[in-house]
């Protein structure tokens, strides 16, 4: 059973950084990639970032280099290191997974495992 616990959120100024994490289970990220998407109040979710299995990262081109994707497999745990925050970074940040099997992730792919989500506001 895939499991996806998503925390690190927070209401944080304009130009600060946080770091979210998601802590996996049932789902070995040695092997398998996975992602972060994010969910604005009235807007669609949108992709984020993405992690292969091997480390490498892939990001929206929106973020202009802003956030960083990485992991630690030792721990099984997803990071999402986000700097320079803006006001319209505020949104629900979910990490999700595809399920096993899948190697190459990409932000906008379809996801068929999710996180609660994890709360991040950014006031001006």
């Amino acid at each position: 059973q895939v499991q996806l616990v998503e925390s690190g959120g927070g209401s944080v100024q304009a130009g600060v950084s946080l770091r979210l994490s998601c802590t996996v289970s049932g789902y070995n990220l040695t092997t398998y990639c996975m992602g972060w998407l994010r969910q604005a109040p009235g807007k669609e979710r949108e992709g984020v970032a993405a992690i292969d299995s091997d480390g490498m990262t892939t990001y929206s081109d929106y973020l202009k280099g802003r956030f960083t994707i990485s992991k630690d497999n030792a721990k099984n745990t997803l990071y999402l290191e986000m700097n320079s925050l803006k006001p319209e970074d505020t949104a629900m940040y979910y990490c999700a997974a595809p399920g096993k099997g899948w190697v190459r992730c990409r932000p906008g792919m379809a996801y068929n495992y999710w996180g609660q989500g994890t709360q991040v506001t950014v006031s001006s």
